[in-house]
């Protein structure tokens, strides 16, 4: 296999030996764009961003001086196909936005063997009228990407986030990007249609989209989840095109159930827990601070006393390396045992911490009201109502975090 310098700018994160997951941009941004979730995915995978041609640090002349309209999404998936074959990645995960969805997806038709899942976020098996992408081309070649600054904003994001600080440097991304480089990616996105190939489509596949997306409206990503077997599809409220940056942890908690090696799928390579209590403290440890967040588990450990050390001890060997390790379930079914055991129990601080751990591992706020509506049928209305306050809080919470 060829080992030959890559053309693109990259970044790598994480581990050496962990498994690699590329990660593709939208168009119009830099690698930038994946920084909400980037940090999380690298302690699990080896992270690999790249920027395509004229954006970020990648130069425009990658793909030499093709003549306007010339440029293809396949042009592209070659270019992080050289890339992963000089970073030494036989087979990997990927996941893109718009743009870098539709490489993943050139990438999976073309090369299953190399693919071993895709997520799709924000991106379309056709994204419109190819006229309307030359028009933009042109305007970009003889304007400058300048030009495009005040409609990328309302297409990027909802009216209440496009003053934040995250929205204004992607869109200072935008000012900077190479005019022939923007151009030929549009000239790329012109000629896109894989409505016919999705059903052929084998790898694990995940759909995001954004509910106030306008230009790859959640009625495209239903379109790729109905053609495609088995596709999971996740919309995300709240949020318009770049919906990783509006609402990164609903975006990475989508990714981590569907690209998490303790999931459904791949717990099928571990059939039982971990053996032996150093194994079990190990997993358990990972495990939870995967579910619950660093933030909590830290708090944990530091209040801590060598009264209670035993029973946290005894909680992550057990609860966390021996139960929620278990192949059987995955982690988004988990939780929704989880919250209705706590509905049930009346257990309010519990319930609350695992309602985040639910979006961690990646119930959608619609999923956790419908476990909350379960639990009133069966454990009480009572319990049900004082549920719906917590998670209620909580969910205001996260919305705050992210800025909103």
């Amino acid at each position: 296999m060829s080992r030959r310098t890559p053309r693109l700018h990259y970044r790598v994160d994480g581990p050496d030996n962990a498994p690699p997951l590329v990660l593709g941009p939208s168009l119009g941004t830099s690698l930038a764009v994946w920084e909400p979730q980037a940090a999380a995915l690298s302690r699990q995978f080896r992270v690999i961003r790249w920027d395509l041609p004229g954006h970020g640090r990648t130069p425009a002349d990658v793909l030499g001086r093709p003549e306007p309209g010339a440029a293809t999404v396949g042009t592209l998936a070659g270019l992080v196909l050289e890339l992963a074959d000089a970073l030494g990645a036989d087979r990997f995960a990927y996941a893109g936005i718009s743009l870098g969805g539709a490489v993943g997806s050139r990438l999976a038709l073309d090369h299953p063997g190399r693919v071993t899942s895709l997520a799709l976020v924000c991106s379309s098996a056709r994204f419109g009228a190819p006229a309307s992408w030359h028009e933009r081309a042109a305007l970009v070649r003889s304007q400058g990407t300048e030009a495009l600054t005040k409609s990328a904003a309302g297409r990027w994001f909802t009216p209440g986030f496009a003053a934040d600080p995250r929205a204004r440097a992607l869109l200072d991304d935008l000012r900077r990007t190479d005019p022939q480089g923007y151009a030929a990616c549009c000239d790329a996105l012109a000629a896109f249609d894989v409505r016919d190939e999705l059903p052929g489509l084998t790898a694990p596949l995940l759909v995001v989209a954004g509910r106030e997306d306008p230009a790859t409206p959640p009625s495209h990503a239903r379109e790729i989840a109905d053609a495609v077997p088995g596709a999971a599809l996740t919309e995300v409220a709240g949020a318009a095109h770049l919906a990783g940056v509006e609402r990164p942890a609903a975006v990475l908690a989508a990714l981590r159930t569907h690209l998490d090696p303790g999931d459904s799928r791949r717990e099928a390579e571990q059939p039982v827990p971990p053996a032996g209590d150093d194994a079990r403290r190990a997993a358990g440890t990972a495990v939870r601070r995967e579910v619950l967040g660093d933030d909590h588990v830290d708090r944990s450990i530091a209040r801590s006393t060598a009264f209670t050390g035993a029973f946290q001890d005894f909680i992550t060997r057990y609860a966390w390396g021996e139960i929620w390790t278990r192949p059987g379930l995955s982690r988004k079914t988990r939780s929704c045992i989880t919250l209705t055991a706590l509905v049930a129990r009346g257990h309010h601080d519990e319930l609350a911490m695992h309602v985040r751990a639910a979006l961690r591992n990646g119930l959608t706020t619609d999923e956790i009201q419908e476990v909350l509506l379960q639990s009133a049928v069966y454990c009480g209305v009572p319990a049900a109502n004082a549920a719906f306050a917590v998670a209620q809080r909580v969910l205001k919470e996260d919305e705050a975090s992210e800025g909103r």
